[in-house]
């Protein structure tokens, strides 16, 4: 019988050693593609995705588990080859290691297990590996068209140290702006009335977000936080600014909508409060998910846990669904990013696991 944990290793090093930055996954989704095509599994490749299926006779529900062969670039700061997949006492380092490769080449491995025992007792387990998701282009949303419907419910794959992920925040980006009065800096001391400075405005603003706490908090997550990342203003050393721009990171929760936080914020103003993105809303488990209670028939001393970095998961929120995976998320995007050997071959049976006892 093969050992799929030590399958799941080797693709993962393969995979790795693959480069794959955003844009640029065929080497990878061929790779894939090809590694399940040669241990007969139902493989299918497009501009969306890699599917790869195991499935039973009878039909039943459909658990996707879903994940990203792309990366982000590797960058500066490294200490070994990012795409070298160097192995040192017990980790696997190199760029898209933990984020998010060890998750599919386990995902891989699952459904090849699944497979070779028969498949399913009902329904499908499909793979689903997609492009593009750490940008705004990411495929997930068009792959899930694809399939002609949303899963029964689905195992985001991103590092979660193989705790089960049950909420994670949601981003809301806006950009502040201040209009001001263009003047030479040298007379606004001889105006009567003092020009309107596009700088001062936003940093009284600014240091009123600064206590600005929405007060519903949600039960897992907490509270929204909003973080002012960006700003630029002024036109040169010796003009008063007529305009200053700042954007701001919201990071939310189930506990609020999207459209009640850009209220909340342009009552708090005095500039104008616009919309760069909304579109990943904050996701959770339902409260009486059935994948979560096989997820703990199979695993009882799992614990619980939360995220607050954002995934596709915003694209299967209507799915039973959880975020699951090997790795600490920490790491993600990092020089010299890892992730432990053990935890990728842990994963490869929990996610085979978990699928036959959903699926059951």
């Amino acid at each position: 019988m093969t050992s799929w944990a030590d399958e799941a290793v080797a693709l993962l090093e393969r995979l790795v050693r693959t480069p794959s930055p955003s844009g640029q996954e065929q080497a990878a989704a061929e790779l894939l593609a090809a590694w399940a095509a040669e241990r007969g599994l139902d493989v299918q490749h497009d501009a969306t995705a890699v599917r790869i299926a195991a499935r039973s006779r009878r039909s039943g529900p459909t658990l996707a588990l879903a994940s990203h062969l792309d990366t982000v670039p590797p960058g500066e700061g490294w200490t070994v080859d990012p795409l070298a997949a160097t192995v040192r006492d017990g980790r696997l380092y190199g760029r898209g290691a933990v984020d998010a490769k060890a998750s599919v080449a386990a995902m891989a491995a699952a459904v090849a297990d699944v497979a070779e025992q028969g498949g399913p007792a009902r329904g499908t387990v499909l793979l689903l590996a997609t492009f593009n998701e750490e940008t705004r282009d990411t495929t997930m949303p068009e792959a899930l068209r694809t399939l002609g419907r949303l899963p029964d419910a689905a195992i985001v794959g991103e590092p979660t140290s193989l705790s089960p992920c049950v909420a994670q925040r949601g981003q809301l980006l806006l950009r502040l702006v201040w209009d001001g009065e263009q003047v030479h800096a040298g007379w606004a001391a001889e105006r009567e009335t003092q020009p309107v400075n596009a700088i001062l405005r936003a940093a009284t603003d600014l240091a009123l977000l600064q206590v600005l706490r929405p007060g519903r908090r949600h039960p897992i997550l907490g509270n929204v936080s909003i973080t002012p990342t960006m700003v630029s203003g002024g036109i040169a050393r010796n003009v008063t600014p007529p305009r200053c721009e700042v954007v701001l990171d919201v990071r939310t929760t189930p506990a609020w909508s999207h459209a009640e936080l850009i209220e909340l914020v342009r009552g708090a103003i005095g500039g104008r409060v616009e919309v760069i993105s909304d579109r990943l809303v904050p996701a959770e488990t339902p409260a009486h998910s059935e994948l979560l209670a096989a997820l703990r028939r199979v695993r009882p001393s799992a614990q619980e846990t939360t995220s607050p970095t954002c995934s596709d998961w915003v694209f299967l929120r209507g799915a039973d669904a959880i975020k699951l995976g090997p790795g600490e998320s920490r790491v993600s995007h990092t020089a010299d990013e890892w992730v432990a050997l053990d935890q990728v071959r842990a994963a490869a049976g929990l996610y085979a696991a978990v699928a036959r006892e959903y699926l059951k």
